[in-house]
């Protein structure tokens, strides 16, 4: 058996960016994390050939002082904790202090910074940690170019640079949506493909989700406790065929938890398609000593604490801000805004989906019962009348109102 030894320094930094930088929107990403905790305004992003290339994110910040440019690409330094305590109560975006290192061992990196109280910029390189004066008006400017130039078997893992610039549109997204107030630029090979000026979240969640997200959506607003939910959250007619318009932020930060992932299905469950998917930003605000955000590598996961989470505005009921206006009158029939989704005459029930084309989920009925004169809008979800399907509709006192 080999003798136990001491990985070099090199090494270890390889190892650990294997979990960290996955491929260039992985580098994005903690950069746009350094950005936005150094208290940028503007945020300016540049790509070549899908960020393999290059990687280039320049922003008004504060700024790193020039002594401790060489500690910025040190391996567990970094200025956002400084005891257990810090960390258990961690706000900030990033706070382990090794994403710079691991960029650094597996790309050629370089730092320019300049703060408030300097005389000029300085700049730092990986390869030797020289620090040199340098040109720049404000804030830092953070180069990685040639990622996996040393380890290229890592690259063939790498997708086309369609793919890749993809990848790193959607961590930018994220951010953005995370922090409106701030503005956003990316270009790649030489070309922008976002401009977002700063404003508030309509704005905001308008240009990038688009003005029929936020005209079928509703404004969240809502506290229990200590937590507090704002955001947007569509109603079932804009659902969609996958998860691409989901995203859920705990304290400013994108995650992917399983437990408000469910929370948020489960407020739909009654008013959506089984195959449908439903469409939300939300951002939920609660006590940074109640989140473990210490328990993934890429940071996109979290562990909440015992206490049971409740999100009072998603719990299903007539007043529930996702379920839309719903008429007290016998007959059912929609809102003149509304479109009617599906018709069960002969002609459009090749339409229909195959759920609802064959049974009911509720109790299993065929569909020659959906068109019989006992069905009523309450055996069928969604709720079915009048020779329509709508996403909601009242419940019939009569068996002639449900009929074609």
């Amino acid at each position: 058996m080999p003798a136990i030894r001491v990985l070099p320094d090199l090494l270890v930094s390889q190892i650990a960016a294997g979990e960290v930088v996955e491929r260039p929107a992985s580098v994005l990403k903690e950069l746009l994390e350094n950005s936005l905790d150094a208290g940028a305004h503007s945020v300016d992003v540049q790509l070549a050939e899908g960020g393999v290339r290059q990687v280039r994110v320049a922003d008004d910040g504060c700024g790193i002082p020039r002594a401790d440019l060489p500690l910025a690409l040190a391996r567990h330094a970094t200025s956002k904790i400084a005891s257990l305590e810090d960390l258990e109560r961690v706000a900030s975006l990033g706070f382990r202090g090794e994403a710079l290192a691991a960029i650094a061992s597996v790309a050629r990196t370089r730092i320019t910074s300049r703060t408030a109280a300097q005389p000029h910029a300085y700049r730092v390189e990986a390869d030797s940690l020289q620090v040199q004066p340098a040109a720049l008006t404000a804030g830092t400017v953070v180069e990685v170019a040639d990622l996996y130039y040393n380890t290229p078997a890592r690259r063939k893992f790498l997708k086309s640079e369609a793919t890749e610039f993809a990848h790193c549109d959607e961590a930018l997204v994220r951010a953005a949506l995370a922090r409106p107030s701030v503005a956003f630029q990316i270009a790649h090979n030489g070309r922008v493909s976002r401009r977002l000026a700063p404003g508030g979240l309509e704005r905001r969640v308008a240009d990038l989700l688009g003005e029929e997200f936020v005209g079928h959506a509703r404004r969240i607003e809502a506290a229990a406790g200590d937590l507090r939910l704002t955001g947007y959250a569509a109603l079932p007619a804009y659902s969609r065929a996958s998860r691409d318009a989901q995203y859920v932020f705990v304290n400013g930060r994108y995650v992917r938890d399983k437990l408000l992932a469910h929370a948020l299905r489960e407020a739909y469950a009654d008013i959506l398609h089984g195959s449908r998917h439903p469409a939300y930003v939300l951002n939920l605000e609660i006590d940074p000593r109640a989140v473990d955000v210490n328990v993934h590598p890429a940071k996109i996961e979290l562990r909440l604490s015992a206490t049971p989470l409740r999100l009072p505005p998603f719990r299903r009921s007539d007043s529930s801000p996702i379920s839309g206006p719903r008429r007290t009158s016998t007959a059912c029939r929609s809102p003149s805004r509304w479109r009617p989704t599906w018709t069960w005459s002969p002609r459009a029930l090749a339409r229909c989906p195959p759920p609802l084309r064959t049974t009911c989920r509720r109790r299993r009925r065929r569909r020659s019962a959906m068109r019989s004169p006992s069905f009523t809008a309450s055996t069928c979800s969604p709720r079915t009348a009048r020779g329509w399907c709508w996403w909601t509709c009242t419940r019939p006192t009569s068996a002639s109102s449900t009929r074609s």
